[in-house]
Order: C-alpha cells, then sequence, then structure tokens
C-alpha cells in the first residue's frame, strides 16, 4: 500500500520513541486501563501520533470499559483503513492510519454501549495526539 507519509523504519524509529515504534509501526498494543486518553474527557481532535493525520473527535468518544479509548466513528471513513487481523487465533479488524499506514487498534461490532453506530473502536493512546479544542477563554477576542 502506499501513503501519503511514507518513511523507512530507520526514519520512523528516529521519529518514535522505542514504544511508540512497536505500536503503530509493528502493530503492537499497549496494556489495558493505563494509557493516558483512556478516562480523558478534554474536548478536542485526536490526531494520529505518527503523522498527525486529525482521526476522531472527542464527541465520538465512549467509556466502552474496554481499557482503551473508544470511539465510535472516525472523523471521516478515508481517515482510516481496516485490514484484517488474524493474530493470536482470532480474526479481528485492524485499524490503520490512512496517512502514513500506523497501528491505532481495533474496531469491533456490536450494540449495547447506547451509541449512535453499532461500531466500537479501541484506539491505543499512544497512538494518538489530543489536541484540545480552544476554550471559551482561548478564542480571540473581536473588537
Amino acid at each position: 500500500m502506499s501513503y501519503q507519509v511514507n518513511k523507512s523504519d530507520a526514519e520512523w524509529r528516529a521519529e518514535l520513541d522505542p514504544e511508540e515504534f512497536r505500536v503503530l509501526r509493528q502493530a503492537g498494543t499497549e496494556a489495558p486501563f493505563v494509557g493516558e486518553y483512556t478516562d480523558t474527557k478534554t474536548a478536542g481532535s485526536y490526531r494520529c501520533r505518527a503523522c498527525q493525520a486529525e482521526l476522531f473527535r472527542s464527541d465520538t468518544k465512549f467509556d466502552s470499559h474496554c481499557g482503551w479509548p473508544s470511539f465510535y466513528a472516525p472523523l471521516a471513513e478515508d481517515r482510516v483503513e481496516y485490514v484484517e487481523d488474524r493474530s493470536f487465533g482470532s480474526v479481528r479488524t485492524e485499524v490503520r492510519c490512512a496517512t502514513c499506514g500506523s497501528h491505532l487498534g481495533h474496531v469491533f461490532e456490536g450494540e449495547g454501549y447506547g451509541i449512535p453506530t453499532d461500531q466500537r473502536y479501541c484506539i491505543n493512546s499512544i497512538s494518538m495526539t489530543l489536541v484540545a479544542d480552544e476554550g471559551p477563554e482561548d478564542a480571540p477576542r473581536r473588537a
């Protein structure tokens, strides 16, 4: 697959710390309930930590109690790509950044969360950077 951002492993290793590289570039998974954004309620956009492409908005984030930040939809369907994952003896759907191909997490189908879709995107915190929205106190003032 060809991506808009295409770098060698050496280039990615120079930009990412070892744990970021393991998760983003080698499809690793961070431990549940320890990620930076698992319980975050801050309004803003979640971007790919590798390339800064905007992937998810905080208004689609919900608490699924799965141990990873969960979203019910990406910002737009063209922001992510889906890959069949047959690792660990099961079939899952891997979610990758469509801009750089970095591993983000997995998406699962299922109801019962009281959300608008039946999609549960369980995304590694280490795969994302949260860019907070400007609050009213930070908004530009009109003269």
